[in-house]
């Protein structure tokens, strides 16, 4: 899988009609599989689909190593795919602790949420030292200017989501894409976990699209300092990044 496919499609411009063919992003159910059982089944872009289980896990509280996962596998079936994972007992426990029942969307990611009490609204307070401090408004002004030059499939497409991995100098180190934000968020957190670069504490989280509260705690599960959103935030992204020293 690349990411996207061709469509044929009737273009309209300045009056004139053609027929053509174009690149879309390409979503497919991706089942998320723990030690043999079903955890999550989300709308994603097949790409990096191992990453992605990884971060996933990690903001979700299932792991919190890379060593906490034995082996991960991706097999693809015609229009699915699945993630297999076999993860350590104590994983294996805290994913049973859940009790999630996901039905992905693109759009969504706490929709399966059993009750509002099951989320994980405390973590402890992030202590940065100042890690904000040093981060210049140019330095995030340019990483934002950098990003499109990263999204190989958003200019391929137009409708992708990306998030980005940066220094304190705006420099865009690693950038993952995905047709949901959260999705994109968690192929860089799992990005990170594999290699051993957890917590990105001395790095900036550039979001593509609008900061939310999944996203405000997906970075705070993995203790990003600073958050910079190229749309605007949630009222609930604003309470978490103030509960939690985030500076978004």
């Amino acid at each position: 899988h690349s990411g996207s496919v061709t469509c044929n499609v009737l273009r309209r411009r300045h009056g004139d009609t053609s027929q053509t063919a174009d690149r879309v992003v390409e979503e497919l159910p991706v089942a998320l599989v723990f030690n043999g059982i079903s955890h999550a089944v989300m709308m994603a872009t097949p790409i990096d689909l191992d990453v992605f289980a990884l971060g996933f896990a990690l903001s979700e509280g299932i792991v919190d190593c890379a060593s906490d996962v034995f082996d991960i596998e991706t097999v693809y079936a015609a229009g699915s795919a699945e993630v297999q994972l076999t993860v350590s007992q104590q994983a294996f426990m805290a994913l049973k602790g859940k009790r999630r029942a996901l039905a992905g969307r693109s759009g969504c990611g706490v929709c399966g949420v059993e009750s509002i009490e099951l989320l994980d609204l405390h973590p402890a307070r992030i202590q940065y030292a100042g890690a904000a401090d040093d981060i210049s408004a140019e330095a995030v002004e340019r990483a934002a200017r950098e990003l499109p030059a990263h999204q190989v499939l958003m200019r391929e497409t137009g409708g992708i989501h990306a998030a980005a991995w940066c220094t304190r100098e705006g420099e865009i180190a690693e950038v993952f894409e995905d047709v949901g934000r959260h999705n994109a968020v968690d192929k860089l957190l799992g990005w990170a976990l594999l290699e051993g670069r957890l917590p990105l504490a001395t790095h900036v989280l550039i979001l593509s699209g609008r900061a939310s509260f999944e996203l405000l705690q997906k970075a705070v599960a993995a203790r990003i300092p600073v958050v910079a959103a190229l749309s605007a935030p949630t009222n609930l992204a604003v309470e978490l990044a103030e509960a939690f020293g985030v500076t978004l």
